[in-house]
């Protein structure tokens, strides 16, 4: 079965990698979709996005993902790709509250692609790339929130945004 895991992954976090792994592990193969969101403004361009992801993939040794950049309605380009399923991480009620609305959007849009969810581990269950963003722009540390061969690059671009 192919799934896919959509999302902004600006940048990819430890929490992200992880549904990664997971999904990895119960699917023959799993597609880490950028999706093109013109209402975010993002620290990292599309290329760098996927250039972290792939990284990350090559240093986890997850063969069996790829990463892609879409747009439009992510169940969409899920039918495009041969998706049957769409993977989403949930971290809190809130979290579980938004994705049913989206998932049951997505059932009257495509019934044939199903939504699964894989709960974040309580480690990750506070963390969003945009936490990271806002913990290192402050000067915090952010290397346990972030995969490590990310971490310097990700610093890097913080540190020319404030200059």
């Amino acid at each position: 079965m192919k799934v896919c895991y959509p999302g902004t992954f600006d940048p990819i976090t430890k929490g992200h990698l992880d549904i990664i792994e997971r999904a990895s592990k119960a699917f023959d193969q799993v597609v880490v979709l950028i999706m093109r969101n013109p209402r975010k403004r993002c620290l990292f361009s599309e290329e760098e996005r996927v250039r972290q992801i792939e990284k990350c993939l090559q240093s986890a040794g997850l063969k069996n993902v790829e990463v892609k950049v879409g747009e439009g309605l992510t169940v969409q380009y899920a039918r495009k790709i041969g998706a049957n399923a769409m993977i989403r991480g949930i971290r809190a009620v809130s979290d579980y509250e938004y994705e049913l609305q989206i998932a049951t959007a997505n059932m009257e849009l495509d019934e044939e692609i199903e939504t699964i969810f894989l709960i974040a581990r309580p480690a990750y269950s506070f963390l969003s790339s945009s936490v990271v963003k806002e913990i290192g722009e402050n000067g915090g540390e952010i290397n346990d929130f972030m995969p490590e061969i990310i971490v310097d690059e990700v610093l890097e671009k913080l540190r020319k945004k404030e200059g």
